[in-house]
């Protein structure tokens, strides 16, 4: 039999102990902490080795479609690196020029990501979802709908709806996996999706661009002016989705709105750019481009709200944390306020950082849990102080033998 939570270690070799928890919870099935694939049997005091069949049955959907995914977008490497080595001059110039938004995104990206740093096999996960399923599911059917109804019914009804909807998938995806704990969470995968998607989009537009001469002016609009145009647009279902997370509300009801949002800015977007070009209006993407410019800026307006009022959130409620889970005086002061961590981050290298950002990222997740609305699951508190506890006991050792500070 497992030792329980409580004690030092467990026969998995994790250090859970000295986290002042809630009472443990009634016997049954719970997910097991250390694999959330797996069900595992509480007897009330302690993990026992028992198993669930059913659940191996009875994968989560978020865990088997990770290697179809994986391969996916290997597959997709692999493509864009042989057609630059065979390719025509167009395809190399659309793939090669399709990767400069990437410096602008990514940082962007990161940033926004550095509260609560996400697991880089969820980031990938979230990029190649959004560059092989996504992608793929919504070239067919608007290029369906472009043969039969034509390439503006295309632009402006179907490509907001469908890709929308593919992006959106890969956002719950992320829910599914129990990745998503806030509203900062939502819009962070909803950029990483975004991100994968608009990557593959670029090479297959610039191309097109290329051979058609208009190479600069796609270039200048895609590139330049609205390099996040589909991470902005997918935004809001990211949005509608942490707040659901957060306020442990119908995830339905809230995808519905952010989805709506999301299809309507996207098919103001693109109708714009349809109607300049086929009635050779420039007035209107003289018009499109600053309303973009503006709705970029009002999203990151809200956006360092919504980190502001985290980074708030998580100095509140440090001294809770530190009380309930037995923190010491030193990781109180290297945690217990935003100021602190970025000061703190600077000096490590890179081992280091990662092992201070795992603390970090268990002590947001655990301030996030404190701040939900309604009822608490303890089951998922004893998780997510298993988590703290591992990460500090590496984070601890590490410091011990002189790696840190």
């Amino acid at each position: 039999m497992l030792r329980q939570p409580g004690s030092s270690q467990t026969d998995h070799g994790l250090a859970v102990g000295s986290v002042g928890v809630a009472p443990p919870p009634a016997g049954g099935w719970y997910r097991d902490p250390w694999n959330r694939a797996v069900w595992r049997w509480w007897d009330g005091l302690a993990w026992t080795h028992h198993e669930s069949d059913r659940a191996r049955r009875r994968p989560r959907l978020g865990s088997w479609l990770s290697w179809p995914i994986a391969l996916a977008g290997l597959a997709t490497v692999i493509s864009l690196a042989g057609l630059l080595v065979v390719s025509t001059e167009s395809a190399m110039q659309g793939i090669l020029l399709g990767l400069v938004p990437l410096a602008v995104v990514l940082p962007v990206l990161t940033w926004l990501d550095r509260l609560e740093p996400e697991p880089l096999r969820s980031r990938l996960h979230a990029v190649l979802w959004g560059a092989s399923v996504a992608g793929f599911v919504s070239g067919v059917v608007n290029s369906g709908v472009a043969y039969l109804f034509g390439e503006s019914w295309a632009a402006v009804v179907s490509a907001p709806l469908i890709e929308e909807v593919t992006k959106g998938l890969g956002v719950l995806m992320a829910v599914r996996r129990r990745e998503i704990d806030g509203v900062m969470d939502g819009i962070v995968y909803a950029g990483w999706v975004a991100l994968g998607f608009a990557v593959v989009e670029d090479f297959l537009y610039l191309t097109t661009a290329a051979e058609t001469g208009a190479l600069v002016e796609v270039f200048v609009v895609r590139a330049i002016l609205t390099p996040f145009a589909h991470p902005l647009f997918t935004a809001w279902i990211g949005l509608a989705v942490g707040l659901a997370v957060a306020r442990q509300q119908p995830l339905g009801r809230n995808c519905a709105w952010g989805f709506g949002l999301a299809a309507a800015s996207h098919a103001a977007w693109n109708g714009s750019l349809t109607y300049s070009a086929a009635a050779g209006r420039e007035w209107a993407l003289l018009v499109a481009v600053p309303g973009f410019i503006a709705m970029f800026l009002a999203a990151v307006v809200t956006v360092i709200r919504i980190h502001r009022h985290d980074h708030d959130e998580f100095n509140r409620l440090a001294p809770l944390l530190a009380e309930r889970y037995g923190l010491t005086s030193r990781e109180v002061a290297a945690f217990g306020s935003w100021q602190m961590v970025l000061n703190n981050r600077r000096n490590l290298l890179r081992k280091e950082r990662e092992r201070f950002d795992a603390v970090h990222a268990a002590l947001a997740r655990l301030a996030l849990f404190h701040r939900r609305h309604g009822d608490r699951d303890p089951v998922d508190e004893q998780i997510l102080a298993g988590r703290l506890a591992v990460a500090r006991s590496a984070h601890l050792t590490a410091a011990k033998h002189g790696a840190i500070g």
